[in-house]
This record gives structure tokens, sequence and C-alpha cells, in this order.
């Protein structure tokens, strides 16, 4: 059993960061200081993947697209149309406001109907960055970034400032390392700090990858709960391992 944030760092070789998952469930922020996770710098946001394609569903409900078969959208079809169709935008705000600003995209859906996709392809992801679109009173993903690398200690903070690993299928968005960077900038201006984010084309699966790399080194070996032990314990004795 090892953290996901952990094995997202792993993924990219390293064992100090900050890892930022938004995945299927749920989104977290966790600090990882020589691949120990810091308690005081892991943040949950329970803004994910399935709760936007729920969001979506109800944005197109809403929209000009009414085709009887939007009502019975299969989930597999509404993660397809929020993968090929939507993005993060840089400027919510103005594209909200200005109709020309986005351009908009057409997806044929599985009985053969086509829709167009205009502000609900940007209007999808960006509870990310603001939760109370959903009445979720968290901050937005790049907030608790910010908050979980106060927690660190000042000899590691440059570390972590250089290594902050983005990971999870939801993080692939077209526009999200960047929105990322634009809000960390934002609340690190006036301090002197300049944010980078590691973006991996593969970083959706990142934490099953990091997951085979550190399951491979002999030092984590240790770590490891064999089948005699769980046959000779019983399930209870994962609690007592880990």
């Amino acid at each position: 059993v090892a953290n996901t944030g952990f094995l997202s760092l792993c993924a990219h070789s390293r064992v100090t960061g900050l890892a930022v998952e938004a995945g299927p469930g749920v989104s977290h922020v966790t600090s990882v200081c020589q691949g120990q996770t810091l308690r005081k710098g892991t943040h949950c946001l329970g803004v994910a993947g399935e709760l936007l394609s729920s969001h979506l569903h109800q944005l197109l409900m809403e929209s000009p697209n009414k085709p009887s078969a939007l009502q019975a959208l299969r989930k597999t079809t509404l993660t397809q149309l929020k993968e090929q169709c939507c993005y993060v935008s840089l400027d919510y705000e103005t594209e909200l406001q200005e109709q020309g600003s986005h351009h908009p995209a057409r997806f044929q859906l599985p009985d053969g109907h086509w829709i167009t996709l205009g502000k609900e392809r940007f209007c999808c992801p960006e509870p990310l960055f603001q939760p109370k679109l959903l009445q979720h009173s968290s901050p937005g993903i790049h907030q608790l970034a910010w908050q979980s690398l106060q927690t660190v200690p000042d000899h590691s903070r440059r570390d972590m400032l250089g290594n902050i690993v983005l990971s999870g299928g939801s993080s692939m968005f077209p526009g999200f390392p960047e929105r990322m960077c634009l809000g960390l900038n934002l609340l690190f201006q006036g301090t002197g700090v300049h944010i980078e984010v590691l973006a991996s084309p593969e970083r959706g699966t990142a934490a099953w990858v990091g997951g085979s790399m550190a399951a491979s080194l002999t030092s984590f070996q240790h770590e490891w709960m064999t089948n005699g032990e769980y046959q000779e314990h019983g399930a209870e004795y994962t609690h007592m391992r880990f």
C-alpha cells in the first residue's frame, strides 16, 4: 500500500515534491518529502472526473441542444464527450461574457445526433478551480496546492517548488497545466517565486506507472505484505501491517 501522491512523484523519478492529483472520484494535493507524505500538507477536493461528467450533463440539458438522447446519455459517452471537447479556460470570466471568445465543438452521439458545445466546453472543468460553482465550500485546487506549500519546512520548500507534479485523468484537460501555473503564480505574486509544473503527456496514469516502478525497487520490498502473511492472519492483518 502506498500513497498515490508519492507514486505520482515516483513516475517522474522524484521522492520530494508536490503531487496535484485530479482523478475520477476525488482530487488530492499531497506534499512529499524524501518519500514521506506530510499530513499537514495533504488536502482533498471533492470535485473530480465523475462529478464533472454529471456537471457537463446538466450544462447540456440547459443548453439549446435538447435531443431526447441527451436525457439518457451513458457515462461512457459523457466521458468521451468531456475528454474530446472540454478544456480549462485561462480567463474564465472573460470567455463567459464574450460570446466570440470561444470556439464551438461538435460531437456525434451514439444515436447519430450531432450536438454543438459552446460555453459548456470550459464551464465543465471550471469547478476544479472554483468549487463554489457546484456549491462546494473548498478552495480551488490551485489554492489547495498553495496552502500545502505553506506547510513545508523552509529547508525543503525550494525542492518542493521545483517539483510540482500533475497526475490523474482530470488533469488531462487542455489548459489545466497553464491554469495551475497562472493560479499559483498569482498567489505567490510579490515573493520573487516563479512556479512551473511538471505535466507529462502520460500523467493520466502516473500513479500506476509510479506503483510499478516503486514495487520493483529492492528498497521497497520491506513494505510488501506477502500472500503467506495474508493467508495466515487474514484481511485484518492489512490494517495492522499498513
